[in-house]
């Protein structure tokens, strides 16, 4: 992230974005949920991403630096949320499922954007009420501080399909596998098992919105097979990755 913008009102909108578009670094003084009808979608900070399909959406908290990155061709709903109701309490961004209703009222509130009515108004406090409601997502893929655990990182996002253990790893970093395995919980707060799943289920996420098929992801993601990446898939994103790719 290069360049960082300052956008006081964060957006209440929807638009188009191409497979690959990007919105470069920028922060708002208000809230921001931000929801793929279509498409996949990635938030970056400097502490990580966080990616959704369309039955998530992103929660990212007033002040913070994010950018957005479109994986397929992306219907983004993006609605601004005063800093003063914060409804999920958090700091840091995170990943919200997306229900039947929750989704209807972040369209309603997109369609007219600029409505300042009281039927707009009572909209928007439903949608602050399905917010705290929301089922929180563990999707996110934090970043390494680490200098040895950015370049285990970097190894694995270059090649997610890498089977390697983490003491082979560490090897070619020159690092134990019991330092690793310590910066893993330490830095990214998971293990280093939890943390190359999440880095794949990112990556199946992009692959899938470019229309790769499923059995090749499981290859490129390091599945042993395309039923183990689909059970896993399911259990992560509540469907098949076949039915993401109809989305």
């Amino acid at each position: 992230m290069k360049e960082i913008r300052h956008q006081p009102i964060a957006p209440t909108r929807a638009q188009w974005l191409a497979p690959g578009a990007a919105i470069d670094a920028h922060r708002h003084d208000d809230h921001q949920l931000v929801h793929a009808a279509r498409g996949v979608l990635a938030v970056t900070t400097p502490a990580g991403a966080w990616i959704a399909p369309a039955n998530r959406a992103i929660w990212v908290p007033a002040g913070t630096v994010h950018a957005h990155q479109a994986h397929g061709a992306l219907e983004l709903h993006t609605v601004g949320l005063p800093a003063t109701d914060n409804p999920l309490g958090l700091d840091e961004p995170v990943v919200l499922g997306v229900g039947p209703l929750l989704r209807e009222l972040i369209l309603a509130c997109t369609r007219v954007p600029h409505d300042d009515g009281p039927e707009h108004g009572r909209l928007r406090a439903v949608l602050v009420d399905q917010l705290r409601a929301a089922p929180r997502q563990p999707v996110h893929l934090p970043a390494p501080t680490s200098p040895r655990l950015q370049e285990v990182c970097e190894i694995l996002a270059a090649d997610p399909a890498d089977h390697r253990t983490l003491a082979a790893l560490g090897r070619q970093v020159g690092a134990s596998d019991r330092t690793l395995s310590r910066l893993f919980r330490a830095d990214l707060g998971m293990t280093f098992p939890q943390w190359r799943t999440q880095l794949r289920l990112h990556h199946a996420l992009v692959l899938l919105a470019d229309g790769t098929p499923v059995t090749a992801v499981a290859h490129l993601c390091g599945w042993s097979s395309a039923s183990a990446f689909i059970d896993v898939f399911r259990r992560a994103f509540g469907h098949t990755p076949g039915a993401h790719q109809g989305r």
